[in-house]
Order: structure tokens, then sequence, then C-alpha cells
């Protein structure tokens, strides 16, 4: 090897490096691996091992994976890089404050490179090896790598007042009508909301008295394979099912308990006395399997697709 020439496995190395977002992909693996030595750590008396350590691990493992992914499919940056900064944010709710920063951190850093990251094109390429220097790596705006984080914490910080703030309890709404007395289970493969935002805890009135309740509000919402069912005083059970249910306008859902899989990966349980939701939520989560007590919903418009009453 002459003096000051790379040998040729750092030189295909090199060359492989330049051609994939790199430096995003190694910061989402090491977010992803400091995620998961939080709750295998000795620190017993700070690292939470139970619901927090169990979802640490399953978020760290995704970071690793989404970081590899990058160096792999670099073709899929922009889903791949927008699905791990979501994961990196919910890091901070469902585990241990997000390996106290460290994950979360790294892992917004790594995803902000990689959304950011733009491959060489060819004219760049033939021109660097014409200038006989290095060959080009693969860039990206530095204000587009900024503006990922940007946008999502100017979000978490204007999308909702801070009357509306997680876990505050906040008395009844004026000009809600009263809930029936048996909450209806709601269920849907599919629930994509637009704008959507936790408004607090609060109370509904009922039959039997009131009755606290989480309150999501959003300016629009996609449901598929929708089901309800419901109870009458005579035992009797009742449903509404529809192939696809559209909610529009200023929708506001008052639920007793909320569940599904963020994603389809991070399967968490919402209620007014368990695990808070985030007070705002990016505009590309999406969930899966969602199971709801649904006491309340409002909504400006409402429109369906295939909708059948049911009766057992």
């Amino acid at each position: 090897m002459l003096l000051g020439r790379p040998a040729p496995l750092l030189r295909r190395l090199r060359a492989w490096r330049r051609t994939r977002p790199f430096w995003g992909g190694l910061l989402l693996v090491l977010g992803g691996a400091e995620l998961l030595l939080v709750p295998l750590s000795p620190v017993t008396v700070l690292v939470s091992l139970g619901p927090g350590g169990i979802a640490a691990i399953g978020i760290g493992a995704a970071l690793i994976v989404a970081g590899l992914f990058l160096w792999c499919v670099p073709q899929a940056r922009t889903y791949v890089s927008l699905h791990a900064l979501l994961l990196s944010v919910l890091s901070f709710v469902a585990t241990n404050l997000g390996g106290f920063l460290v994950g979360m951190l790294l892992g917004i850093a790594g995803s902000a490179l990689a959304f950011g990251w733009t491959p060489v094109t060819a004219a760049e390429e033939a021109a660097g090896g014409e200038a006989g220097g290095p060959a080009p790596e693969g860039r990206g705006s530095r204000a587009l790598a900024a503006a990922l984080p940007v946008v999502l914490l100017a979000a978490l910080g204007t999308g909702a007042p801070p009357a509306r703030a997680r876990g505050v309890e906040r008395p009844a709404p004026t000009g809600v009508p009263t809930a029936a007395r048996n909450a209806p289970t709601v269920t849907t493969s599919l629930f994509a909301p637009r704008g959507f935002a936790l408004a607090g805890v609060s109370e509904v009135p009922t039959a039997d008295g009131p009755r606290r309740v989480l309150v999501l509000k959003m300016a629009a919402a996609s449901l598929r394979d929708y089901r309800l069912r419901t109870r009458d005083g005579n035992g009797g059970e009742y449903g509404l099912a529809a192939a696809s249910l559209e909610l529009r306008g200023d929708v506001t859902l008052y639920l007793t308990r909320f569940s599904g899989c963020i994603e389809g990966l991070l399967c968490v349980t919402f209620s007014p006395e368990g695990l808070p939701a985030p007070p705002v939520i990016p505009p590309f989560v999406f969930m899966t399997g969602v199971s709801a007590e649904q006491a309340l919903v409002t909504s400006d418009e409402i429109v369906t697709d295939g909708l059948r009453l049911e009766a057992w």
C-alpha cells in the first residue's frame, strides 16, 4: 500500500457509505441500542422495568431496524425516517423518558439527517471524477434536515393550549348531551386522524351520574371496518357496521378507554386513569386494531359507506 493511498477495502467501504444516509442510520442504531440497554442496566431505582421497560426494548429494536433499513434500502429513507422520528418522540412517553433523553435525541437527530439526505446525481459524480478529487458524497440540505424536528417541536408546543395539557382535569364541557348509561364499544381495523390532539380529561353527564373520559379533538378522521356495539336497558345488543366511516369538521371523541397499535407496531391502551396520550399526534400517524369505549362523539359531518344495523 502506497503512503497516503487508502486500502481497497477502505475505498469500497467509503464508496458504499457515500451512497446512503450512513450517519443518520448510525445515529438511529446508537439511539435504539441506548434504549435497549437502559432497562437492562443495574440502575433499578430510576429505571422502570414494567411497561416502560418493555416499550423501551420494542422501540429500541425498531430504531435499530430502521437504521439498518437506511443502510440497506436507502430508497425508502423518507418513509423510514418519518416513522423513526415518531418512535423516537413516543419513547419519551412510553419508555423511561426516552432513555433519559439520550436515545430519544439520537433518534431525532438520525431521523432528521436521513430525511434531509439526497443521493449524488450522475452529473455530480462525473464532475468529481474529472476533477481528480475524491468521489462526491450524498448529501442533503441542512435546512431540510433541521426542518423535520423543528416542525414537530413547533406542533408539540403550539398544537394544544396550556389548558388542554396532558392529564389536566377539566370541568364538563357546556352543551354536551347526556351520554348513554352503557358506553358503546367501537372497533375499527384502521384509525387515521388528522389534526389529532388530546384535549384533557373531563366528565360527561350520564343517567347514572358524571363519567370521566378522555377528550380527543381532531379536524377529521377515517375509519375502516367500523363496528359499534351497545346494549339497551333490557339486555338486548345492537350494533352498527360500515365498510368505512369519515368524520369531518370539528370532531370530538369522549372515550373511557382507547387502545390500538400505533403505526401497527406499538400497542398501547389509554384511559383517564392509565397511560396518558401525547398532547399532539403528528399528522402522519395511524393506528390499527383499535378498540374503544365511546361515551360520545360529535362531528360536523359523518359520511359512511355500506352502513347497516345489526341486532342480537
